[in-house]
């Protein structure tokens, strides 16, 4: 009797094209609506091998990328001054081809770019009406974060807001339990300490912080997380239901990159695509990204865009939380690379990011 394998490659290469084009499928399904005379307010997301950008007889021509086989390659022309213009276009990984052409043609139409790794990092923000700092909105960041006194006030006003946050996805999105109760209570406990209480170091700030976020996911342990075709291709034991924030990929001291989980790495994902969008909004809003208050900046980071991410943390989780009750994973939508980090499949990525990029934000305009 000749040995046949256990899983059976072309079993694997034949679900991740299924998987492939079900996530494209309700991808393209939620784009949102667009009133009469208004821009297109949907990004374009783009992934895969043999992405391209240029331009032709003065309109932009994409292609966008393959991930699977077969596949239709979707190929779109945006003439100059045309409502269908997005007003953002997201690369995700993948690789391609663009122009300095095509830089120029995105700032006249004003059409932002980024491009996210597939590690869940942001490789690189491009703001589609480039960046014209408002002297004002710089000059309050500057004093806020030179002044010592006001930098702590800003510190605990925000970690306060985001506790506050956290409430309704605690009480909407996680079933009763002594654990949500305990977050429950850490939140009030945290939000009246953060609004009486006059810090001298930030470290405190973050303490209560810490103690928070450590209750709150702890609520999340436990949730289950629906899969089908494990008989034939199985999954770990621990990806079946919700463990703990941090990686088991990232040695003795526990840290949330390199999720080793499939709901970690949804998380990470979601929030890039959300600092993403913050940086662009921060570009256009004439605030300086790399100048945080509460965060340092570090080799040019986007330190004030982490600021702002902390307002919307909450709100990410939430949609996180309703995609994993609303649906039925497959092996094929993650993979498990071999130090045991987990990826999302491209465009299972695509659609987590365009049902993160449907919710605008609200924390910019409120920050002062």
């Amino acid at each position: 009797m000749r040995w046949k394998p256990e899983i059976d490659p072309s079993d694997i290469a034949d679900d991740w094209a299924v998987r492939s084009e079900f996530w494209l499928s309700r991808a393209t399904k939620s784009a949102p609506r667009r009133k009469l005379r208004q821009r297109n307010p949907a990004p374009l997301i783009l992934n895969g091998h043999g992405v391209s950008l240029r331009i032709e007889n003065g309109a932009l021509v994409i292609r966008d990328g393959f991930t699977h086989y077969p596949q239709e390659q979707a190929r779109y022309r945006f003439f100059p001054g045309s409502l269908d213009i997005p007003t953002r276009i997201l690369l995700l990984d993948g690789s391609g081809t663009l122009s300095f052409d095509v830089l120029s043609w995105l700032a006249e139409q004003g059409v932002a770019l980024a491009r996210i790794k597939a590690n869940g990092e942001i490789a690189t923000v491009a703001s589609g009406t480039g960046y014209a700092a408002d002297r004002e909105k710089v000059e309050w960041q500057q004093a806020t974060r030179t002044d010592e006194t006001k930098r702590l006030a800003f510190a605990a006003d925000l970690i306060r807001r985001k506790i506050v946050s956290t409430i309704p996805t605690l009480e909407v999105h996680i079933p009763p339990s002594k654990a949500r109760e305990m977050a429950l209570e850490k939140a009030d406990t945290g939000i009246a300490r953060l609004s009486r209480e006059a810090f001298t170091d930030i470290g405190a700030i973050f303490a209560i912080e810490g103690e928070c976020a450590a209750a709150y996911f702890q609520s999340w342990q436990g949730l289950p997380v629906r899969w089908k075709g494990i008989d034939r291709h199985p999954v770990p034991q621990e990806w079946r239901a919700y463990n703990r924030r941090s990686s088991r990929a990232t040695g003795v001291k526990a840290k949330n990159r390199n999720a080793s989980h499939p709901v970690n790495a949804m998380l990470n994902y979601a929030y890039t695509v959300k600092l993403a969008q913050l940086q662009i909004a921060a570009i256009a809003d004439g605030y300086d990204p790399t100048l945080g208050i509460m965060h340092n900046s570090n080799k040019g980071s986007p330190a004030w865009v982490l600021d702002m991410i902390e307002l919307e943390r909450a709100a990410v989780d939430a949609v996180i939380l309703q995609f994993m009750r609303d649906q039925s994973f497959a092996p094929a939508d993650f993979v498990i690379r071999k130090d045991g980090v987990c990826r999302l499949s491209p465009q299972l990525a695509r659609a987590l990011s365009g049902l993160v990029e449907s919710f605008r934000s609200t924390a910019q305009a409120s920050c002062r």
